[in-house]
């Protein structure tokens, strides 16, 4: 599985910014998959995810901010960012994983395939 993140750019707190992740075919009746960042000298994080059911998981730091969805008729997922914060800059990754289930769905190591990134950065 081959996965494009685009959309990211630069943007001033309190805008929106929409991600995109495009797959290299139909995945999402057979793949997990989620965004990550990681921030300068930081770690990468767990941003959100939708299961192969169609559930999808916020991590707390973006609850109620963000909104992740998928087209299928597209093979994209979507990353909608609201209310963004300097904080939330940083490297945004899409991730597929075709063994990920419930628990393991925030777990970096669940997945096998990534997106090369697409930067954010938001200015206060």
């Amino acid at each position: 599985v081959q996965l494009q993140a685009s959309g990211g750019g630069l943007v001033q707190a309190g805008n929106s910014l929409r991600l995109s992740c495009a797959a290299s075919g139909r995945i999402f009746n057979r793949y997990a998959v989620s965004w990550f960042r990681q921030a300068p000298g930081m770690e990468r994080n767990f941003v959100g995810g939708i299961n192969r059911s169609g559930g999808i998981v916020y991590a707390d730091s973006v609850k109620g901010r963000v909104t992740i969805s998928r087209d299928s008729a597209k093979n994209t997922m979507y990353l909608q960012m609201n209310s963004l914060r300097p904080e939330d800059t940083a490297v945004y990754y899409c991730a597929a994983g075709a063994s990920v289930i419930a628990s393991n769905l925030a777990s970096q190591s669940a997945y096998a395939s990534w997106g090369q990134g697409t930067q954010v950065t938001v200015s206060s």
